[in-house]
């Protein structure tokens, strides 16, 4: 008798704790996607698929789409390693903000942006590093 009460006992708290873990992801894939990601990704999408001819184009784009839920979930994840739930629910709150709006209207240009500044930047520092390695 106790075994079954203990394997009941197991049961509830695994179903509690899937629950509450599928909770924490859902809240982490809505910061993902507050954060201008779902835009980011639509444009890849679109890039991508620019050689795609027309009359496939809602195809294509129907398919690739039906792909983004299973990123956001591996993204969820690696989010969820770095902050916690009560994190990622003030991280929410911020990105409904105005201020948070206008951060995720403005980062993939940033991010864009500082990338074409960081790969000049490792260019200078490569001809740095190579003129000394001349001596």
């Amino acid at each position: 008798m106790k075994k079954i009460i203990l394997a009941i006992a197991i049961l509830c708290a695994v179903s509690i704790n899937a629950q509450e873990s599928a909770s924490y992801k859902q809240k982490t894939i809505e910061f993902i996607k507050l954060t201008g990601t779902s835009d980011a990704f639509e444009n890849a999408i679109d890039q991508i698929g620019l050689n795609v001819p027309e009359d496939k184009k809602e195809a294509y784009k129907k398919e690739a789409m039906g792909t983004l839920d299973g990123l956001y979930e591996k993204i969820a994840e690696l989010y969820m390693k770095e902050f916690t739930e009560a994190e990622i629910s003030e991280l929410i709150a911020f990105y409904k903000t105005d201020l948070g709006k206008k951060l995720a209207s403005k980062q993939t240009t940033l991010s864009q942006s500082s990338m074409m500044l960081g790969q000049t930047w490792g260019m200078e520092i490569g001809q740095m590093a190579q003129n000394y390695a001349k001596y």
